[in-house]
């Protein structure tokens, strides 16, 4: 039983990591789903970007969005700014071309966005955050699949800014990124993507639902309730959001334990997902991609290194295993002592990979106790 506990563990956390991305990614080459994409549809589009106490980068966010090729007559940005005490909505205010909304109440970011619904006026609604820089061509290639009646949502892709010599949480973040980008990529040429980046996302305003204000990932959830009303979500990675990485490993962990939470929230709310006789593919790929990675396998981690050490006498394989765990956990240590110093791309992955699961476990820690609000601290970026 002992053994059979090893083989179901170790099964587990290659599917999670390794076979789910390897199938989808064959059945995305495979099996493509067609879509009508119209690079001539110009709909109307209200850009919102949910701003607390941003007064250090929010002048140059604005110039970067008037920067967006796409007609000026068919664009309205809001700014919304509540809770801010600093001088961001001041500093706002001094550009003619944005709206901005401002009240003292902080609320968090989904309270934010439900208010600012009140204030669109586009058929298109995208949500970007104040810390990203928008590509010029990012609202033109999003929204030419709305031309598609069955999509829902559209998704940007979000980049990390990585330049010689940052240290491991730069490069660490950045390497996370660009595997879970492919992930995504295949998600929406198979079926729907499983969820989008709230650094530039959009959706049909029609469909937008106000969320509970203790939302902690309103992109996640706005996303799947596109699913649930029979629409699906596009991952366009033309539609580039990029952003720099966390200020030190410490404040990485934060973001991540934090996102974490949010995650076990959501899937406490989206049991509808879990459904495989009503939507069988896409409650695979949910699972597959979304609730493992959140849940269990986070967990299967340290249990497989535990019933592994009772296995130790079946033979040369599990203690081969063995070994190999205490040297992946050694590298993930050393690492971590180096963490302030450039490191390769195997000992980032290895090491990230140790930080994102710890996460998951921490984060559930948080949900349990109901600790995570919808408004939170922000986790410290580098200077751009």
């Amino acid at each position: 039983m002992i053994q059979l506990a090893v083989y179901s563990l170790l099964a587990l956390i290659i599917y999670t990591y390794l076979g789910y991305p390897i199938i989808i990614v064959l059945l995305s080459k495979i099996f493509k789903r067609r879509r009508n994409i119209d690079h001539q549809f110009i709909p109307t589009v209200s850009w919102v970007v949910p701003s607390y106490n941003e007064e250090g980068i929010i002048a140059d966010k604005i110039r970067n969005l008037l920067q967006l090729d796409y007609p000026d007559d068919r664009l309205e940005i809001i700014i919304i700014t509540d809770g801010s005490t600093d001088e961001t909505p001041l500093i706002a205010s001094k550009f003619p071309e944005v709206k901005v909304l401002h009240e003292d109440r902080r609320g968090g970011k989904s309270a934010a966005e439900n208010r600012a619904m009140k204030f669109v006026s586009g058929d298109i609604v995208v949500f970007n955050d104040a810390n990203t820089i928008v590509s010029k061509n990012a609202l033109k290639e999003m929204v030419k699949h709305y031309a598609d009646p069955i999509v829902g949502g559209v998704s940007g892709a979000k980049g990390i800014i990585v330049e010689d010599g940052d240290t491991a949480e730069s490069k660490g973040e950045g390497l996370y990124w660009r595997y879970e980008s492919a992930i995504k990529k295949a998600d929406s040429t198979f079926n729907s993507l499983m969820g989008a980046a709230g650094e530039l996302v959009s959706f049909r305003r029609a469909l937008i639902v106000d969320l509970p204000e203790d939302t902690i990932l309103d992109d996640f959830m706005q996303s799947f309730n596109m699913l649930r009303q029979g629409k699906i979500m596009v991952y366009e990675p033309e539609a580039k959001a990029e952003e720099v990485s966390s200020a030190s490993v410490e404040e990485e962990l934060k973001r991540k334990v934090r996102i974490a939470a949010g995650g076990w929230q959501s899937m406490s709310r989206l049991p509808f997902m879990l459904n495989v006789l009503a939507r069988p593919i896409q409650s695979w790929m949910y699972i597959s991609h979304r609730a493992l990675r959140w849940s269990i396998t986070a967990f299967a981690l340290p249990i497989l290194f535990v019933v592994n050490a009772l296995a130790l006498q079946g033979g040369i394989a599990f203690q081969l295993l063995f070994a190999a765990q205490i040297l992946f956990y050694s590298i993930a240590a050393f690492a971590h002592i180096n963490r302030h110093r450039s490191m390769s791309g195997p000992i980032l992955a290895v090491y990230y990979f140790t930080i994102m699961n710890y996460a998951v476990i921490a984060g559930f820690r948080r949900f349990i106790k109901g600790s995570q609000k919808g408004a939170w601290e922000r986790s410290k970026r580098k200077l751009a």
